[in-house]
């Protein structure tokens, strides 16, 4: 298939295969048949040059199209990864509010792996003409609905004029999979171990609680809205006082977004045989099939994917208005940011902080004496910190990590050398008022010294009129 697709779009592939001798369920194997050809096909249509295109980039004429299947925490991972142009995420962004799948709004709270995730969302594509391979906007979202079918997870990564990889994970049967136990109102359910990606428990001690944002509930994970779904209220079950402590919260990850999943207790991880369901319990949408536990009990596995759409009627929140829910709420008002700036450490209040994005250096242009770089439809104003806090500069690497603040449309980006660490310090005690001009002092984080940012005389400095222009667009 490679070779006549290569020679049909003019283009030279050379197709790599590794892991070969991975095994799979015979009936996991024709599941996987159709989305594993369509990526392949998408990655020889779209992901990969032509020679003539590869050359003047400075690649090798021939590009290389890798098939790799490994084992992994009781799954099979198969990666298609071609060395091709890659994924533009700002293009992908364009092409989404064009179509109406996401709102600029929306758009403005996504970092680059949500942005990516679009592809999977239906009606998605990049093409400019339908061809007999591809461009009708159907595909990508079939390759997803399919293997989640099975139990399995798609999700894809890419660096621009690098290439993409696309990752499948994949059950190594439909009988046998590997399962968190968990406990609700007294009952036992089942989610694949596949779909949870980590476990937060509160207990409302150490001021981890669930916050409400739009009157739907949410709790800051690392600095981040998650939207919450509520076990008992979903499954219709009788509710016993307060239960938003002492309760577990078991992050999910399906359909590209992730929310968490509030239950009574996470009991075990193990290996369960999945049982069919009969059409009536189908029907009910939220459980993908039983099995009988080692005490002889029977639990209903949850269906993640069902539970992901119903968690994106509070999804809304973490998009509509993020960056002003986080200001209002008073969460970060202890949480910074810290970053290297040469051989200093800074702290960036975490409220002061609306996204933190990576820009390749060849994309940050000049105009005048100051430096700036194309992003999301605007030109954005880039200051490095290095040279406001004249620090020493280390070798700078093929990309710029930049704190982005956004503040009724307007943003600036504040190029740092490092991003460090999230921490909760309360500065009271510690906090020296010396330090040079753009610093408000310094304390001592995490054993070490850490400078203060004066954020407000950061973004006068990369752009002097920031302030004013916001004030002149919200007066009447």
């Amino acid at each position: 298939m490679v070779r006549d697709l290569s020679s049909t779009f003019g283009k030279q592939i050379r197709l790599a295969q590794e892991g070969k001798e991975t095994e799979l369920d015979r009936s996991l194997l024709e599941a996987v048949k159709d989305p594993l050809t369509h990526l392949v096909r998408n990655a020889v249509d779209h992901g990969i040059e032509s020679p003539q295109e590869r050359v003047a980039a400075g690649k090798n004429p021939e590009g290389t199209l890798t098939l790799r299947a490994y084992h992994e925490g009781g799954h099979v991972i198969v990666e298609v990864r071609d060395d091709g142009a890659g994924i533009d995420p700002d293009k992908i962004a364009r092409i989404a509010v064009e179509k109406g799948l996401v709102s600029r709004d929306q758009l403005s709270t996504m970092d680059r792996r949500e942005i990516l995730a679009l592809v999977f969302r239906p009606g998605f594509s990049t093409a400019k003409a339908v061809t007999n391979v591809s461009g009708r906007g159907v595909g990508m979202d079939v390759v997803k609905t399919n293997i989640e079918r099975i139990g399995g997870a798609v999700d894809v990564d890419s660096i621009v004029g690098q290439g993409t990889t696309w990752r499948l994970t994949i059950p190594l049967t439909l009988a046998i999979i590997q399962a968190l136990t968990v406990e609700c109102r007294d009952q036992r359910y089942v989610i694949p171990q596949v779909a949870v990606h980590e476990l937060v428990y509160l207990d409302g001690q150490s001021g981890r609680v669930v916050e409400h944002a739009m009157d739907a509930p949410v709790y800051r994970l690392r600095g981040k809205l998650l939207p919450l779904v509520y076990l008992d209220d979903t499954l219709g079950l009788a509710r016993e006082g307060e239960h938003d402590k002492d309760v577990y919260v078991a992050v999910l990850q399906a359909e590209g977004k992730r929310f968490g999943l509030v239950v009574d207790r996470v009991l075990n991880t193990e290996e369960v045989v999945v049982k069919p369901l009969t059409s009536r319990f189908k029907d009910i949408g939220v459980y993908a099939g039983a099995t009988l536990l080692g005490d002889g009990r029977v639990a209903l596995i949850l269906d993640v994917a069902s539970l992901a759409r119903r968690a994106h009627l509070a999804a809304g929140v973490e998009r509509v208005d993020a960056d002003t829910t986080v200001r209002r709420g008073g969460g970060n008002g202890d949480r910074l940011l810290i970053a290297g700036v040469g051989d200093r450490r800074v702290a960036i209040p975490l409220d002061m902080v609306t996204r933190l994005e990576e820009f390749p250096v060849d994309r940050i242009e000049r105009t005048g004496s100051r430096e700036v770089v194309q992003y999301r439809d605007q030109i954005l104003p880039v200051l490095r910190l290095s040279h406001m806090l004249g620090a020493y500069e280390t070798e700078s690497g093929p990309t710029v990590p930049v704190v982005v603040y956004t503040e009724n449309g307007r943003s600036v980006a504040l190029a740092v050398e490092k991003i460090l660490d999230i921490v909760e310090e309360g500065l009271d005690d510690s906090r020296r008022d010396f330090g040079d001009d753009g610093l408000l002092g310094s304390a001592v984080i995490q054993q070490r010294v850490t400078e203060l940012l004066d954020v407000r005389r950061a973004i006068l400095a990369a752009d002097p009129l920031f302030h004013t222009k916001i004030d002149n667009s919200i007066d009447p």
